[in-house]
């Protein structure tokens, strides 16, 4: 799916040199925007996701009421290099403080990130995502999983209001049944194709995990606008003899499907348009600041924070399912599916230990109110483990300033992002009407 952009020319004034750049930007955005006829600003839009001026001119200051009539997204790429031109500096600036936000990209490549984030927005309103759960939070550790937002109809009703997405529900007990039924040849037929590393499962683990698989998707099959789905796998793990980790691994691998763990939609939905937007690795782990103490440490059956050189309260441990969590082989420095860690799971259940590269990384996830993104930039130190606990390889990851980070989380679960991310999610954020946070 590509990006409808509608060119804006001031009227009059269309010049040999609007049409030079407009050529430019079909050019240059050919693999990720379709660009409508010409329209002069003021005049009806045809149904684009933005309008983008190839040309800016003093008129300008002259159409403000024109300008604060758009409800699209603004794009100023006038330059031959997929860019804003300086000059431009002085329009945008003088429009933002009358309440007309514009986007001007400063290297070809968040232009194209930018199509890309409009193209998702608008594939958002034509999405389902698929959660498998009966009763959310009357499973095991009901005092933990009641508090969970992202199960609130409150929840899906401002997923549904603000990005168009539907939230189909279908039982996780009926998916748990049906994935016994399928023949352990079928299973055995289906691994034939994939043959991904293994440590210490036995056959039933890996004929389990895989007709999961199956089973999920014959649901995605018969379904196409169903582009995330999720699964909550802890809090009513009773239902199924395996885990989820291998078929999200599988299906993202196979079709894009965006996964999430404990049917977390919040998760799925900030996981869904940051990674269709830039592209870069991504995934989701559990948050453990340093500053927590205890109350961290505790959940995870960990004796204490590991030792590091300096500036313990910028630190945080990231660990989900006894690893780091869910991360793709496709994103993976080292992976390998080994036994589960967790009590809560049934002891045939399998869990991914991988890791992402270490370096620059970056946290994000949505606000409940869907109305902003809180991120953090920070790094990826090196990977810790814990022998006979809850986290037997997780993350270390140094942030700018932890306590900052502690007063504005949104939640314990977070997408964790290689690279510094800041600049495109803030650009990403008018695609999307979102206020960006830096915690």
């Amino acid at each position: 799916m590509k990006a409808r952009l509608a060119p804006l020319f001031f009227d009059p004034g269309r010049d040999e040199d609007f049409d030079v750049q407009l050529g430019r930007l079909h050019d240059l955005l050919a693999d990720c925007a379709e660009l409508f006829e010409p329209v002069p600003l003021g005049a009806p839009l045809p149904e684009a996701d933005a309008v983008v001026f190839p040309q800016l001119l003093g008129e300008a200051y002259r159409r403000l009421d024109a300008f604060r009539a758009l409800e699209l997204p603004i794009l100023i790429i006038t330059s031959e290099f997929g860019t804003l031109s300086m000059w431009d500096w002085e329009i945008m600036e003088y429009l933002r403080p009358e309440g007309v936000e514009t986007i001007g990209p400063y290297n070809l490549e968040q232009a194209k990130m930018v199509c890309r984030g409009l193209a998702a927005k608008r594939e958002l309103r034509q999405s389902k995502f698929l959660v498998y759960q009966d009763n959310p939070g009357e499973g095991f550790q009901p005092a933990i999983f009641k508090r969970f937002y992202w199960w609130e109809d409150e929840c899906t009703g401002r997923i549904r209001e603000k990005f168009g997405v539907e939230i189909v529900k279908q039982s996780f007990r009926e998916l748990g049944a049906r994935a016994k039924e399928i023949s352990d040849q079928a299973a055995d037929d289906a691994w034939n194709d994939w043959r991904l590393p293994t440590e210490g499962l036995s056959d039933r683990a890996v004929r389990s995990a895989v007709k999961l698989y199956l089973a999920v998707k014959q649901d995605l099959d018969r379904d196409p606008s169903i582009r995330a789905a999720g699964i909550n796998c802890l809090n009513e793990s009773h239902f199924s003899d395996t885990t989820p980790c291998l078929a999200w691994n599988m299906l993202f691998d196979e079709r894009g499907l965006i996964w999430g763990c404990e049917a977390d939609t919040m998760a799925m939905l900030t996981k869904y348009l940051l990674h269709r937007s830039l592209g870069t690795p991504i995934m989701m782990t559990n948050l453990y600041p340093f500053l927590l103490g205890d109350a961290a440490t505790k959940h995870e059956r960990i004796p204490g924070f590991p030792e590091v050189e300096s500036e313990p309260e910028n630190h945080i441990l990231v660990a989900h399912c006894g690893y780091m969590g869910v991360i793709p082989k496709a994103f993976s420095t080292e992976w390998t599916l080994r036994k589960k860690v967790l009590a809560i799971v049934d002891d045939n259940a399998p869990a991914i230990d991988a890791r992402l590269p270490t370096g620059d990384a970056t946290l994000a996830k949505l606000h409940p109110t869907m109305d902003r993104m809180t991120v953090a930039q920070g790094d990826l130190v090196c990977y810790v483990q814990f022998t006979d606990s809850d986290c037997l390889n997780g993350g270390l990851i140094k942030v700018r300033d932890g306590h900052r980070l502690m007063a504005a989380l949104a939640s314990h679960h977070y997408l964790l992002l290689v690279g510094h991310r800041l600049p495109e999610i803030r650009m990403l954020g008018k695609v999307f009407g979102l206020t960006i946070d830096e915690m």
